[in-house]
């Protein structure tokens, strides 16, 4: 017995150990405490003799949506049968996570071959229309979503969520949000505020590119502010959906992911870690342009290259990158051949962020000084993906207009601070933790 509860104190002392290396690398500590996840929330009232057990339900999920033994809600709902589940829907790399960005199923609706139910093909709809057919075709009462976001607005899963509250209002359906933790904190708010110009899936409404808010709180903010006024609706009785949102219990705004005691579910194929979730608000600018953002490398948005940024003038990049001493980040050389996505088996180099302290780190104005020293040292190779790539990304003309007159990056940053600041006073008032 001795033996034991010594071998025990061992491996408890190794454990503390290994908890306190972790902190000292990534500066974090490790949080033990158990956030409850809003499907837990909803999940306690199945029991109660107010619930309706003859509502029929419709699922919208994807691989995160998922219990605390990371079972997919929908296999758990339809094994447990604890309420009446009639249908399935996913958004973009559909309802189990097999698609790459960009695929569609190719059909408007299959059968799961798991749940045996109807799955329709969220990625195909555009309009709140299609939704509201989609939601009539299923024969739902009431529509349940649960995914997980990660706290950027070109992200595309909080559009499908905009587009199907939109559908559930002309179906007069109700419409429930079991919220999740924003993964990067929901007390960092940045970015430029998306005009209606360029509203599109990559950015339904004008939030900051960082909103700082989980799922819950934008769908609260998206049926006050932003659906009333919405053209889809301009026939409509009625302008805002009958919403619910089960919070969690546990979380506080200034967690990350990995100090929810919660695992985390790769969210879509180039979205494989925390960190990568991190480095995406800004990085993910490059998409805005022909450099590579990392697909088809090991390491997405963490890496970006091109063809000409090799030898010298890699050197030469990385030097003045580190030169500008941007807070919390360091930058190497890296060279690959994406596997897909551009550059696509071509030699390519580049610089990867290491990311030294997350604290002061800032995703967007990194990417914005990144842009900026490319530009400004290789002006006959930088070029944008398209016309508009990049506004669509930012949200405005703004930046792409000061890149292209060669502004220092700290003025591209000082210039959409007031409108950030208008966004932060509109966002406070939905704010549940």
């Amino acid at each position: 017995m001795f033996f034991l509860r010594r071998n025990k104190t061992m491996k408890f002392s190794f454990s503390v150990l290994a908890a306190s290396l972790l902190s000292l690398t990534y500066g974090y500590i490790p949080i033990n405490n158990k956030v409850k996840i809003g499907f837990e929330t909803w999940e306690e009232t199945f029991s109660s003799p107010d619930f309706n057990k003859d509502t029929k339900y419709a699922l919208i999920v994807n691989p995160t949506s998922v219990t605390r033994n990371l079972q997919l809600i929908a296999d758990n709902l339809v094994e447990s049968k604890k309420i009446n589940l009639v249908a399935l829907a996913g958004p973009e790399h559909g309802i189990r996570g097999s698609l790459q960005d960009g695929v569609t199923v190719g059909n408007l609706s299959f059968v799961d071959r798991v749940t045996g139910l109807q799955v329709y093909d969220g990625y195909l709809y555009t309009k709140g229309s299609q939704w509201s057919a989609a939601f009539n075709d299923m024969g739902a009462d009431t529509i349940v979503f649960d995914i997980q976001d990660v706290g950027t607005r070109f992200y595309t899963y909080i559009s499908a969520m905009y587009d199907a509250m939109i559908g559930a209002v002309l179906s007069n359906k109700k419409f429930i949000v079991l919220d999740r933790p924003n993964p990067i904190n929901g007390v960092t708010v940045d970015g430029d505020v998306m005009v209606p110009q360029f509203s599109g899936y990559i950015g339904r409404t004008a939030i900051a590119t960082q909103h700082g808010m989980t799922v819950g709180e934008l769908a609260m903010l998206f049926n006050n502010e932003f659906l009333p006024n919405d053209a889809q609706l301009a026939n409509s009785q009625v302008k805002t959906v009958d919403l619910q949102v089960f919070k969690m219990e546990g979380w506080k705004r200034e967690m990350y992911y990995d100090e929810t005691g919660l695992n985390w579910i790769i969210p879509s194929p180039n979205m494989p870690s925390l960190e990568t979730a991190g480095v995406y608000p800004g990085q993910g600018f490059f998409e805005g342009t022909k450099l590579s953002e990392g697909r088809g490398s090991s390491y997405p948005f963490f890496a970006f290259a091109a063809d000409y940024l090799q030898g010298k003038n890699l050197a030469k990049l990385q030097k003045a990158m580190n030169d500008l001493n941007l807070p919390g980040v360091v930058f190497s050389q890296i060279y690959f051949k994406p596997a897909r996505s551009k550059y696509i088996n071509v030699q390519s180099g580049g610089l990867k962020l290491y990311v030294t302290d997350r604290s002061t780190y800032k995703s967007i104005p990194t990417a914005i000084a990144l842009l900026s020293t490319i530009k400004k040292m290789f002006p006959s190779n930088f070029e944008y993906a398209s016309t508009l790539a990049l506004q669509y990304r930012t949200g405005t003309n703004s930046i792409y207009e000061m890149l292209n007159s060669d502004a220092d990056y700290q003025d591209i940053i000082a210039e959409y601070q007031s409108r950030l600041e208008q966004f932060k006073v509109m966002r406070a008032k939905y704010l549940l933790y």
